[in-house]
Parts: C-alpha cells; sequence; structure tokens
C-alpha cells in the first residue's frame, strides 16, 4: 500500500509538466482596422454642362423669347467636413465658367422684323451647407445655400435690319443689371479611392429672382416695350475631383 501511494505520488509530480506544456496559448487579437474619416479640408476641380430657364416675354406683343441653352462648365471648388459618426456636415463654395456662344435664334414679329433677345450667362458661383451620410469610403449628400450667375448684357436685335441695342452701353434700356442671386439645393454622391483623393457627381438647381427691364419711347422698334422674365433658373450635372486634406482616417476601431 505504501509503495503504491509512493507510485501514484511520483506519477502525479512528473504528469503535471506535461499538462502545463499542452495547454494552448491564446493569441493575441488582431489589429484594428481604421474606418475612413470624410472630417477635413478639401479643394478640387470639376467640370460638367449647365441648361438655363430664362424666358422673356413682351408687354406690346405678348411673345415668348425662350433663351434656354445648355453649355459646358468646368471650374473649382473649396469646403471643409465634420464627421459625427456617420453623419457629415460641412460647407462648400464652388465657382464655374460657362461658355455660351450667343447663338439663340430670333422671332419674327409682323410689321417689326426677326427679333433676338440674347442674356448670356458667363458664370456661376454658389456657396452652400452640406449634409451626408457616409457608409465607410462613400458619402451620400445634400446641398443647400445660394448661388449667382453673371450675365452678358440684355442685348435685343433685329436681325432683319440688323440694329442692336444692348441693357447697360446705351442709354436706350433702362433697369439694367449684369448679375443676378438666388437660391441654391442640390443632391450626389462621393467615394475617396484613397485617404485623400475623392471623386464625385452631383446636380445642383439654382433658382433666381425675376428681372424687368424697358425700351424707351425713342427706340428705332420696339418704342416702350417692356421685357420680363420669371421662373428663371440654372441646373447643373458636374463631375469633380476633391483632395482631402483628412484629419486622421482611424477615427475608431473596427474588428
Amino acid at each position: 500500500m505504501k509503495k503504491f501511494v509512493i507510485s501514484a505520488a511520483m506519477a502525479l509530480s512528473l504528469g503535471t509538466p506535461v499538462f502545463a506544456a499542452d495547454m494552448a496559448v491564446k493569441a493575441p487579437p488582431p489589429p484594428p482596422v481604421p474606418v475612413f474619416s470624410w472630417t477635413g479640408f478639401y479643394i478640387g476641380a470639376n467640370v460638367g454642362g449647365a441648361w438655363s430657364n430664362n424666358r422673356w416675354t413682351d408687354t406690346l406683343f405678348l411673345t415668348n423669347f425662350n433663351n434656354n441653352n445648355g453649355v459646358f462648365i468646368g471650374g473649382g471648388q473649396i469646403g471643409g467636413n465634420y464627421q459625427i459618426g456617420q453623419f457629415v456636415i460641412g460647407g462648400e463654395w464652388d465657382f464655374d465658367w460657362a461658355a455660351n456662344n450667343n447663338n439663340n435664334s430670333g422671332i419674327v414679329i409682323p410689321g417689326v422684323g426677326n427679333i433676338v433677345v440674347t442674356n448670356n450667362n458667363r458664370w456661376i458661383t454658389t456657396v452652400a451647407a452640406r449634409f451626408g451620410w457616409a457608409i465607410d469610403h462613400w458619402l451620400l449628400y445634400g446641398k443647400a445655400g445660394g448661388g449667382w450667375v453673371g450675365n452678358n448684357n440684355q442685348t435685343i436685335t433685329n436681325l432683319t435690319t440688323g440694329v442692336s441695342f444692348t441693357c447697360g452701353t446705351f442709354t436706350n434700356f433702362t433697369n439694367c443689371g449684369n448679375n443676378t442671386g438666388g437660391w441654391l439645393v442640390g443632391a450626389g454622391f462621393e467615394y475617396a479611392f484613397t485617404n485623400n483623393w475623392t471623386v464625385k457627381l452631383e446636380y445642383d438647381y439654382l433658382g433666381l429672382g425675376n428681372r424687368t427691364f424697358s425700351v424707351p419711347v425713342t427706340s428705332p422698334f420696339l418704342a416702350g416695350d417692356t421685357f420680363t422674365s420669371n421662373n428663371r433658373n440654372v441646373q447643373m450635372v458636374k463631375v469633380g475631383f476633391n483632395y482631402l486634406f483628412n484629419w486622421g482616417a482611424p477615427v475608431a476601431a473596427r474588428y
């Protein structure tokens, strides 16, 4: 009996290290995967197209002179984002040149001639707040703010006689103004293909105020006529690239 107890004790003492050596050691957790952040300032460029709705109606003949045309636009933007969870807020200012060509067709008014009204947009600038929802490297956003359009002076040309009058250049027109403003809404999506470079597609609607100008009674044609433009707007579709000065992509850990 005594030998049995001694043998069992020796077996236990010799077997203990074997159990300790066979126990699995828990591996350390993998390093966290950084979550992309939209927080930071950015600067970029854009190209696209713009379509203006600029219909003028005169009071003497009640004729609509449509000045609706699509043009190429290009420019740049600067702004900033701040991300809170998945919600992103910020602001943006952009400026675009418009490539107008003054190729509007005329309307024949009996006894007067073939009349064309020209009022092209030269540049478009907007200032707006941006608010969106981030899904990792994707950002779905909306915009709301204001915008301004720089116009060529309104010009009325009689294509039949070749006589032309330009608002703001001669004294034949009154109530002239070249720059008009209005409200802006828009929406788009942006994708960050690196931590700093992003590409976006955006649609904007710029609603502009009404305009009126009058032709003096001393004019050789359309004397005393008044031209009014209502429901003026510019719609834009743009593709842009931004460089984001990211303030730290790993804002949180994801396992």
